[in-house]
């Protein structure tokens, strides 16, 4: 498997994905509902997101024949090809729709080849609004804008990144007192939030705006995002060496069978290295 080769292809799709999603971003869009999960953010869906999907699988599906990669991408039904290949890609062709839609900063491309185990091997976040690339490969480390991406904690507050407010989101109390002890913990003088964004971007932002965190509890209700949600910043935190987990801090399953939804376990990432 030619992973530099396919980090090539991935990159060169989200571009071209990117290049879509920016002729289309002062426009008024027509929104339609989907399937998805229990929030309306999973349930819509436009053009955008179709034509950001065909550009991006003109690029990705020669590679299913010539190297034998199923394939997973949000506008698409599962095939079950993830189950019988090796590898397969994993594709949110526009992550944070609903950002997009109310003409707010937070959507992105975001494109991974995940192995059959759950194990993320490449990683490629594309931010469009800034024209900022993000990619990881597995055991290769994580690059910003092709050059080697080192963190940096610099704030002396803990920030919490989610795509609903704190105050809008179930079991609220609950996130707090977890923020509470984290900012006690890391010495930290106070929380400041950033919200909207969708599941890619924020996973994004708590890198660059450390120390911060960013979760998911666990719940019945079908949601919590998607396997393609979070399988390209697993490989970039993998590559730098911090917790991209479910809520307890179990590896995530990025293969999952049943359904693609993290609902069950929920999801876990943090950015407190280099804290006191």
């Amino acid at each position: 498997m030619d992973l530099q080769h396919l980090t090539t292809l991935a990159i060169e799709a989200a571009l071209s994905a990117g290049k879509i999603i920016n002729k289309y971003i002062n426009d008024a869009i027509v929104v339609e509902q989907k399937e998805g999960g229990s929030t309306y953010a999973s349930q819509v869906v436009t053009k955008v997101d179709h034509e950001c999907e065909r550009i991006i699988l003109s690029h990705l599906q020669p590679t299913c024949e010539a190297f034998n990669i199923g394939l997973l991408s949000e506008e698409t039904q599962d095939d079950g090809s993830r189950f019988k290949k090796d590898f397969f890609w994993c594709i949110d062709p526009l992550d944070g729709t609903l950002a997009f839609i109310n003409k707010q900063l937070g959507f992105s491309v975001s494109i991974a080849l995940i192995a059959k185990d759950g194990t993320p091997v490449i990683g490629v976040v594309f931010n469009p609004s800034t024209d900022t690339l993000y990619h990881a490969v597995k055991g290769q480390g994580a690059y910003k804008n092709k050059k080697p991406w080192h963190i940096k904690n610099t704030n002396d507050y803990l920030t919490y990144v989610t795509d609903k407010k704190l105050s809008d989101t179930p079991k609220h109390e609950e996130i707090q007192n977890i923020l509470n002890k984290h900012k006690i913990s890391l010495g930290l003088k106070n929380i400041k939030e950033i919200s909207g964004a969708g599941a890619v971007m924020c996973a994004i932002l708590v890198l660059e705006n450390g120390p911060a965190c960013f979760l998911k509890l666990p719940k019945t209700a079908t949601g919590g995002g998607s396997i393609w949600d979070y399988a390209a910043t697993a490989c970039i935190y993998q590559e730098l060496d911090l917790p991209a987990t479910s809520f307890n801090g179990l590896p995530l399953n990025l293969n999952k069978k049943g359904n693609t939804f993290m609902n069950e376990t929920g999801v876990y990432y943090s950015n407190f290295k280099n804290c006191s």
